[in-house]
């Protein structure tokens, strides 16, 4: 001990006891607040050893001053901040399920939600050993104990500790990239930035992220957008007279098929459907739908998808515009158009923890009412996957919150069952159904997680006609991104009747086809359109179809149904299809035959001028989100969405609330229905249903008493 204490007095020494007690607390963090977990070994060794890095490189600045009485104050100011800034995490974390961006930290958004009086009910008895050594070594330092150093470090050793310190940090996000490809340019939840890093190296980047934005957002004017303007009042496209307003008043109901593929539709695997359901859609009378409608997200898919459904912009060059810029970008989404135009309730039913993709804080500003998140089920034991509660239990669990919401209403489904590495328990697997035998596991799983959500969306379907929701409701079904990769096709290829060695980059292409689905009860003329779009187009597509016309709001989309509809599809990194050509990566084929196409000067002229369309439309509706344009521009009839007048805790209380104060005049389900639930209407074959688990959760819960 003694030689412990004289080994502290010392300047190294006391470096590196703060170190050591640094990375202990910040382990504690992990493990009692955060609840990271880990799911591998190399996760785990990460998640271990990632306070080191910036702890070291932050404390080595206090090596540089040579006087003690400089030194000691600087280090231990340094470590003080330190634990201020993991302490505040804690607590932030408690309350959202979330950390601090740089924008909470200044009060920018929620600081005031985040760390106001409430913090004080957000304590823990053990937030002491927070505190504890800082108080304990104050202690030594005031009664000697610990004793001030009068020796100097030279600069050659501080700088040799900085060193280190860099160069942890640089294996540290090495080989987070390795275990988790692109963790800092899609950063798709600030969870596993922290995960993998630790909450420093994210505070350091977000601030990074952060100031590029200002920077950029500083710059922007009013004639910027002017630009923009222009641009989509030359594309717009006038609906459909016959189709205009066909579904107007319905409930709208949208079913995100998780990583669902167009050759899915009518695919038979050992001469049984895939998708039997699913098929029987596609072809009904009821049923609009498309055969060549393509997913265009890049590297934020899912929340690209969502985000082109709700706003019909494009996503980020880089990264998720959900998870860098959504926190406090001006959105005019559908939520907000069909509550403002037609009186609807909005809601989203999602069983994953609600700051995924930024969710949480997304949401409110697209104004959506309602966010059931994994906080409303219960996702213990086999009732979820890594990315939530599966999806049969998701549709059958929902009814309880959807039968009180006030019709007409938006609500939106996100299923997850679907997810890559397409895993499923064998108790969920259709045992009549024997999926390819190709020796990649993740296309063999991908037709029996595929299958699964077939009989989920059956079952949800089933509800909605007992319950008498079908008929009065607008069902569009649509596909997010890719299930199999570029990287996978080729083993993919056989399946689909093709060979291995003759695939190429244009049948790449045609596989990011997707589904896009209209299902309208009561009406008979649905068929299957051969139009090229994309997920850009949804929302003029489908607000026409409710009778709301689009003209007036910025959208980089047209109607599938228009006449005047482009059948340009672009993608994120400026390929671009159309009926007649195919660029991929400068190559240009015949979308007809898939061969390289042999242009005429006629022929190039036209490729080049559509080439240009799709650089000036991704350009300008990057602009328009880096820059945050919409704050200058006011459509007629449109109040502009402040993100503080949505909660999402207590969703359900708050529904019956409704229901309570309009009393006879309430439009809910449940009102329609006697006050009386319609959840007994619900039938799954949902194994977790008829047992229980006492397996711990998978996933991270949302505290659903916070102002999520």
């Amino acid at each position: 001990m003694k030689k412990l204490g004289n080994f502290v007095s010392t300047r190294i020494g006391f470096f590196a006891l703060l170190i050591i007690l640094f990375w202990a607390k910040t382990l504690f963090a992990y493990v009692t607040d955060f609840k990271l977990g880990d799911t591998s070994f190399v996760q785990g060794l990460i998640t271990f050893f990632n306070p080191l890095a910036t702890t070291i490189i932050l404390l080595s600045i206090g090596l540089y001053f040579k006087r003690s009485r400089f030194f000691y104050p600087v280090i231990m100011g340094l470590y003080i901040a330190n634990t201020v800034l993991l302490y505040l995490n804690v607590i932030y974390f408690r309350e959202f399920t979330d950390f601090m961006t740089i924008a909470t930290m200044t009060g920018y958004s929620k600081v005031n939600q985040g760390l106001s009086a409430s913090s004080l009910a957000l304590t823990n008895i053990h937030d002491i050993f927070y505190w504890l050594d800082i108080i304990v070594i104050l202690l030594l330092m005031l009664f000697r104990k610990i004793k001030f150093d009068p020796r100097a470090i030279g600069h050659r050793l501080a700088f040799a500790a900085t060193s280190v310190g860099i160069l942890c940090l640089g294996l540290n996000i090495m080989v987070a990239e390795f275990s988790r490809p692109q963790l800092l340019g899609r950063t798709f939840d600030r969870t596993y930035i922290v995960k993998y890093l630790g909450v420093d190296t994210f505070t350091g980047y977000d601030l990074v992220r952060s100031q590029h934005t200002y920077t950029m957002r500083k710059s922007a004017t009013k004639s910027q957008l002017e630009k923009v303007k222009k641009f989509t009042d030359q594309l717009y496209a006038k609906p459909n007279d016959k189709l205009f307003g066909i579904a107007k008043g319905r409930n709208v109901i949208i079913i995100h098929l998780e990583s669902f593929q167009q050759f899915l539709i009518d695919r038979k695997i050992n001469s049984q459907e895939v998708t039997p359901f699913l098929n029987s859609l596609y072809h009904s009378n009821s049923t609009y739908a498309f055969s060549n409608f393509f997913h265009q997200v890049g590297q934020g898919k899912t929340s690209d998808a969502e985000n082109m459904l709700e706003t019909s912009t494009f996503g980020l060059p880089q990264g998720s515009l959900f998870a860098t810029l959504g926190s406090d970008n001006t959105f005019e989404a559908a939520p907000a158009i069909l509550e403002q135009r037609a009186g609807y309730t909005t809601g989203v039913f999602h069983g994953n923890v609600a700051s995924f993709w930024n969710r949480n804080n997304v949401y409110k500003n697209l104004a959506y009412q309602y966010f059931f998140d994994a906080s409303y089920y219960d996702t213990s034991g086999d009732k979820a996957t890594g990315y939530g509660l599966k999806d049969k239990l998701l549709f059958a669990d929902s009814v309880k919150y959807l039968e009180h919401l006030q019709q007409p209403f938006y609500a939106k489904y996100i299923t997850v069952t679907n997810h890559f590495p397409y895993e499923l328990d064998s108790e969920d697997k259709d045992p009549n159904f024997t999926t390819t035998n190709t020796g990649d596991t993740n296309v063999d799983n991908y037709f029996v997680t595929a299958h699964y959500l077939d009989q989920a969306v059956k079952e949800f379907f089933a509800y909605l006609q007992k319950s008498g929701l079908y008929k009065n409701s607008i069902i569009m079904i649509y596909g997010d991104h890719y299930g199999i990769s570029n990287s996978e096709n080729k083993n993919l290829a056989s399946v689909l009747g093709k060979s291995s060695e003759d695939w190429n980059d244009y049948d790449n292409a045609m596989l990011q086809r997707v589904p896009l689905m209209f299902v309208i009860p009561g009406t008979n003329q649905g068929k299957i359109y051969n139009t090229y779009g994309g997920e850009i187009d949804v929302l003029p597509t489908l607000l026409h179809l409710l009778g709301i016309s689009t003209k007036r709001y910025i959208m980089f989309g047209t109607d599938l149904f228009s006449s005047q509809h482009k059948q340009v599809v672009a993608f994120r990194n400026q390929d671009f299809v159309t009926p007649k050509y195919t660029s991929v990566n400068g190559t240009i084929y015949d979308t007809t035959t898939g061969k390289i196409a042999k242009l005429t000067a006629k022929q190039q002229k036209q490729v080049e001028k559509d080439q240009d369309f799709v650089t000036k439309e991704l350009h300008l509706s990057d602009s328009l989100n880096q820059k945050n344009l919409l704050r200058f521009y006011d459509p007629k009839g449109f109040t502009p969405v402040k993100a503080n007048d949505y909660n999402y805790s207590n969703g359900l209380q708050k529904a019956e609330k409704i229901e309570k104060e309009k009393g006879n005049k309430s439009t809910s389900l449940y009102s329609e229905n006697g006050d009386k639930t319609t959840a007994n209407l619900y039938s799954t074959d949902a194994p977790e249903v008829n047992h229980s688990s006492t397996s711990s959760n998978r996933i991270k819960i949302t505290n659903p008493d916070s102002n999520n």
